[in-house]
């Protein structure tokens, strides 16, 4: 992801989670507020101690990006939000970290389903 898709400053995270609501499921917690003046959303990852060691956190938030990247076309563009990785989700493969973040994305109507009709 380009830089402008990111929730970098400290400041911003805090933003997001002292004004913006939030949603979870068993693998992820979700923190987001709008932001109607932005052309695109922005995400800001949080994968802490608990998950593992550095090369296993960072194997989760490459997953992580990896699932959101797929999902961009179906995510709200007026939206800065954040994904906390719970410690469970150190050892699922790809596709289980996918459906759990589109599970719990679709909870806070941020992931948004392309209707075909």
């Amino acid at each position: 992801m380009r830089k402008s898709y990111r929730v970098k400053k400290e400041s911003e995270f805090q933003r997001v989670f002292n004004q913006g609501a939030s949603f979870a499921n068993r693998r992820f917690v979700v923190y987001f507020i709008e932001k109607p003046e932005q052309p695109h959303f922005r995400v800001g990852l949080s994968v802490g101690k608990k998950v593992g060691n550095a090369v296993t956190r960072n194997a989760v938030k490459r997953k992580i990006r990896a699932s959101i990247y797929q999902m961009k076309d179906q995510l709200r563009s007026d939206i800065d939000f954040i994904v906390i990785a719970r410690a469970s989700c150190a050892d699922l493969p790809s596709a289980e970290i996918y459906s759990n973040l589109k599970h719990v994305l679709k909870l806070a109507k941020i992931y948004q389903e392309e209707n075909n009709a």
